[in-house]
């Protein structure tokens, strides 16, 4: 005989007594579910931030040593090769992720949808010009510059405002166009004009590295051309439905899995045979290892198809791991990840005050600069940034969590 137990308004009561703490706890699950998911995002930032800030000590420590794109192999050392790869994943997960953080500003977890395309233009234009004064003096180490390069975060910039105006598009027409981008700017590496033109320097915007201005007292040099940057952020955008609340923790786990090896087979094959992605093509070098350096030698400015397919394929297999992951280190990557722009500018002033304090204490070694000889103290003077930069991101990312303010948002 089967013995049950009644509250003492009866069983109704009892189911009905329960539905309040059934809705509570839906609520809750729901609340943690959205908190993992964008947990899992700034997990996948933060990791790319530090690898940024490994290659930045690098261009700051170990710049007599300078690398090409793609790298020279003859002249690049298989730990510095093998670093600034890893540095590679970091502006296009920055720009994936910038137009799947655009999806998830359009479309809250609580509220309706919104237009996000007011606060894309704004924010783009704030990393604009940011890049034309704070970031341009952070690298210059001069005021006025002499040259202003426009970088990583002018790209973002364009392609966000690029995005604003194209965000109310059906996502299919946007993923459309993204992905042609993608994959077929590769075409257009033999496009040239007359120099001088005005379609000379919007193509130097948009796909070829080079001088907007290259004469006079202040010149003007691209060095992240757009277009292919622009394919990226709106692939990112028609992603973000991924992280939409209806999409299970499993299932985002499984689609991003499958990207991530599609990107990667894709890749092997058509780098394996030398077919398309690439202008550069691999050949077997010396030993093992320059053969492998060969093969992962791939273009950045602007970055090949096989450069992205690369990039996002292992960034769609970490962020996957993510999902699952809760631990301090992961706690700490959120902490860099949800700060970026505030750990963007904090770690290139950081960077500027350490190498004038040690040109000014130790004195030039390597012609007018600074440098060390041995490439591991590139890596331990990033773990000692990481550790000193943490506090202040933490500070700023619960500032930003609690703060009212809308400035906050932009950073």
């Amino acid at each position: 005989m089967t013995t049950h137990t009644l509250n003492p308004a009866g069983g109704r009561g009892a189911a009905i007594a329960s539905a309040p703490a059934r809705d509570a706890a839906m609520a809750a699950g729901a609340a943690a579910r959205a908190r993992s998911r964008i947990s899992s995002i700034d997990m996948m930032r933060g990791l790319v931030m530090l690898t940024m800030l490994i290659d930045h000590v690098r261009e700051t420590l170990y710049l007599h040593l300078q690398v090409t794109d793609p790298m020279n192999l003859v002249a690049t050392a298989p730990e510095v090769f093998f670093t600034r790869m890893t540095a590679h994943l970091s502006a296009p997960v920055f720009v994936f992720l910038t137009g799947l953080s655009a999806w998830l500003y359009a479309n809250p977890a609580s509220g309706p949808a919104r237009s996000p395309r007011g606060f894309l233009f704004k924010r783009g234009l704030l990393l604009v010009v940011l890049e034309l004064t704070l970031v341009n003096f952070a690298w210059s180490r001069q005021f006025p510059p002499t040259i202003l390069w426009l970088q990583v975060i002018w790209a973002i910039g364009i392609s966000m405002m690029v995005l604003s105006a194209l965000a109310g598009l059906p996502r299919w027409a946007i993923a459309a166009l993204g992905l042609a981008i993608v994959f077929g700017h590769n075409l257009l590496t033999g496009v040239s004009f007359a120099p001088g033109s005005a379609s000379q320097l919007l193509w130097t915007v948009l796909h070829e590295r080079g001088f907007l201005v290259a004469e006079g007292a202040l010149k003007i040099k691209v060095t992240y051309p757009v277009l292919a940057w622009i394919g990226v952020i709106l692939v990112g955008y028609a992603a973000g439905p991924l992280y939409a609340q209806a999409v299970t923790s499993l299932r985002r786990t499984h689609i991003l899995l499958g990207l991530g090896a599609g990107c990667l087979v894709l890749l092997g094959f058509l780098r394996g045979f030398n077919i398309y992605g690439e202008t550069l093509p691999w050949v077997y070098g010396g030993d093992t290892v320059h053969t492998v350096m060969s093969w992962f030698n791939f273009t950045k400015y602007p970055p090949s198809l096989a450069f992205l397919l690369l990039t996002l394929g292992i960034a769609f297999l970490l962020m996957a791991w993510f999902e699952s992951l809760d631990n301090k280190a992961t706690r700490a990557l959120v902490t860099f990840g949800s700060a970026p722009m505030f750990f963007y500018l904090l770690h290139l002033y950081t960077l500027l005050i350490m190498y004038k304090v040690v040109l000014a204490v130790v004195g030039p070694n390597q012609g007018q600069r600074f440098g060390v000889d041995d490439f591991w103290w590139v890596w331990a003077a990033a773990a000692v940034l990481a550790g000193l930069l943490y506090y202040p991101c933490l500070v700023f990312s619960r500032y930003k969590r609690t703060s009212t303010q809308a400035w906050v948002r932009y950073f």
